[in-house]
């Protein structure tokens, strides 16, 4: 489910779960928590790489089990899920993600939360949890790429390509791989910059999030989504 390695003070993390497009079941979630924290608390890792195998990086929160979940196993997961993308945005260490595939929703929030982004040709993104209703990740995206961009892909929860991406500053290279030289700056100064560079906002965060996934009915608006997906794809 999550494969890690390590390497000359680098953490490697790959999403294995190809036959679910390494969707955000809740295993895998608490797998990322634990790892990111054990890597942001270890001496000696100045990097950490997400990346995923199969055809896709991150198609976003696993509903395979919609029609057994409440909404408030819902909000449950959505909160795991934020708590992840918060300990990732405030790492104290150099994060780089290598997207391919469907980068979706939290995929994508998964993506924007890295310092290091980097798309291969053919990768996909889209924000689509407005569309349910969720607020999830949308003051970073708005951080990395302007408050009128962000709110923009948000409200459209279109799909876009890695060269819109790019162009956006969603990501920064277009490329199948990235070389990760040494870093030229110690280890606490780059944790103090990091820090400075980054307002600790996860209380609000968190609470947008809870009181956008609170409302009820969170089951039945994803459901009704995806039947609308679904209508659309066999129109």
């Amino acid at each position: 489910m999550l494969n890690q390695r390590r390497s000359s003070g680098v953490i490697h993390l790959e999403l294995d779960r190809p036959e679910r497009g390494n969707s955000l079941g809740p295993e895998l979630v608490e797998a990322l928590i634990e790892s990111v924290g054990n890597a942001t608390a270890e001496a000696g890792v100045h990097t950490l790489v997400l990346r995923g195998a199969g055809r896709h990086f991150c198609t976003g929160l696993d509903l395979s089990e919609l029609p057994a979940l409440s909404d408030g196993d819902l909000l449950w997961r959505l909160v795991r899920i934020e708590t992840l993308l918060a300990m990732v945005w405030h790492a104290p260490l150099r994060t780089v993600v290598l997207a391919h595939g469907r980068t979706w929703g939290a995929g994508a929030d998964l993506l924007l939360a890295c310092e290091l982004r980097v798309a291969a040709q053919g990768t996909t993104f889209r924000f689509p949890g407005a569309q349910f209703g969720i607020v999830l990740g949308t003051r970073r995206l708005a951080e990395r790429i302007g408050t009128d961009a962000a709110r923009a892909l948000v409200l459209d929860g279109g799909e876009f390509d890695a060269a819109e991406a790019c162009s956006a500053g969603l990501v920064q290279q277009v490329a199948d791989d990235i070389p990760l030289a040494d870093p030229l700056v110690d280890a606490p100064t780059a944790r103090a910059i990091r820090a400075a560079t980054r307002p600790d906002l996860r209380d609000a965060d968190m609470a947008t999030l809870v009181r956008s996934a609170a409302q009820p009915g969170l089951k039945a608006r994803i459901t009704k989504y995806r039947e609308r997906v679904h209508a659309a794809r066999q129109a």
